[in-house]
């Protein structure tokens, strides 16, 4: 059986054309987390293999992230996620981001995912020009964390007999951010991204949330409570 992990050779093969290996981090450390991502060690079967492959096609904005080893396991996170879910790939880009703005919403989970990707993105380049070491963005940490805020959904939503997005019994149990930190920590990412996790719902409002967080947090819900309070 041929072992092949097709985000991190396909990510790989662009750092080297970019001369980006490592870009921005410390030699010892990144290799330290390359040490800690036991998820990128796994064998593919056939239907493992598309989903790697369609990660990227989900998530382009995976090449801003500049560290090459936070960038492979947050597109394996992505990937564990699928391989676990009942979604497809191409149910993300149909059904709707939210359960909670009414039956007639239009606005795809992709749609909004990345839309939330690139508010972040957008903050983070702002903060880091106006504020500079006053309030310093780590924009891998950001991005990564944007990315992955919802991962968690693949495993809270389910599709009926016809064909509708539901809440399933497992979501009913377990929220989103609980989830998306347990497959996160499968993949290695770093405790700084799952907390971006863990906090970007209303469950971080019981903790203190760092920077990166508040980022994420608000350009999840500036960009979903008018589509839910339009229903009032």
């Amino acid at each position: 059986m041929v072992v092949v992990v097709v985000v991190v050779t396909v990510v790989v093969m662009v750092d080297c054309l970019n001369g980006r290996l490592g870009a921005g981090k410390p030699a010892r450390q990144i290799e330290e987390a390359a040490d800690t991502c036991n998820c990128l060690k796994v064998k593919h079967n056939k239907d493992n293999l598309m989903i790697a492959k369609s990660i990227l096609d989900l998530w382009p904005e995976l090449e801003w992230i500049q560290n090459r080893y936070l960038r492979e396991k947050t597109a394996k996170t992505w990937e564990l996620a699928l391989s676990k879910s009942a979604l497809k790939p191409e149910d993300l880009k149909r059904i709707p981001f939210t359960l909670l703005a009414g039956p007639d919403l239009s606005v795809s989970f992709m749609d909004h995912k990345r839309a939330v990707v690139h508010i972040a993105h957008e903050c983070g380049l702002k903060f880091n020009v106006f504020f500079k070491n006053e309030l310093p963005v780590d924009m891998d940490i950001l991005i990564a964390g944007a990315i992955l805020a919802d991962v968690g959904k693949l495993l809270e939503y389910e599709i009926d007999e016809n064909g509708k997005c539901i809440q399933g019994k497992y979501g009913q149990f377990i929220r989103h951010p609980f989830t998306g930190v347990s497959l996160a920590e499968q993949c290695g990412i770093p405790p700084e991204v799952c907390h971006i996790i863990a906090a970007h719902a209303g469950e971080g409002d019981l903790i203190k949330r760092t920077t990166e967080a508040y980022i994420v947090h608000h350009a999840d819900f500036m960009t979903f409570l008018p589509f839910k309070n339009r229903q009032l």
